[in-house]
């Protein structure tokens, strides 16, 4: 897991660098509110970083009983963050999720494949210790708009 969030670092901050001069814009969310040090989103040239997110209970940070119910939120708040650089779940050109429990590999299936119409981005699908907030899943991903995920 600590390989694949130093990975994930590594990426951004190539890319950063990489698009210096094309400018990059980070987004923060109003769950993570200003409190903590870390941006939901980074936009460089055409590609969007999204941080780890969870499935909430809107307004609050608190994850629903229902496993399923808190993919569905994990996957709106997705949609949310890609709509506002005009994107879509198909999109996406990599994932990676943690899951705090593996027996609930066939629940997140359940839901996560009813968010993309077309092909499904390559994804890691993690065991993990516990999760912020008691979270049972938490997802980062990568998104390219346009022409060049071609």
């Amino acid at each position: 897991m600590i390989k694949t969030v130093l990975l994930f670092i590594l990426i951004a901050a190539f890319a950063r660098a990489t698009f210096a001069d094309e400018g990059v814009i980070y987004f923060k969310s109003d769950l993570a509110g200003k409190d903590l040090p870390f941006s939901d989103a980074a936009l460089v040239g055409n590609t969007l970083y999204i941080a780890g997110k969870g499935g909430f209970i809107p307004g609050t940070r608190t994850v629903p009983d229902d496993p399923k119910e808190e993919v569905r939120m994990m996957m709106e708040d997705f949609k949310i963050t890609l709509e506002r650089v005009d994107m879509t779940m198909d999109d996406l050109v990599y994932v990676t999720v943690y899951c705090t429990d593996l027996d609930l590999y066939s629940d997140f299936n359940a839901v996560y494949r009813g968010y993309f119409s077309k092909d499904f981005p390559p994804r890691a699908f993690v065991g993990s210790g516990p999760l912020l907030l008691g979270m049972r899943f938490e997802m980062q991903g990568i998104a390219v708009k346009g022409e060049e995920k071609n």
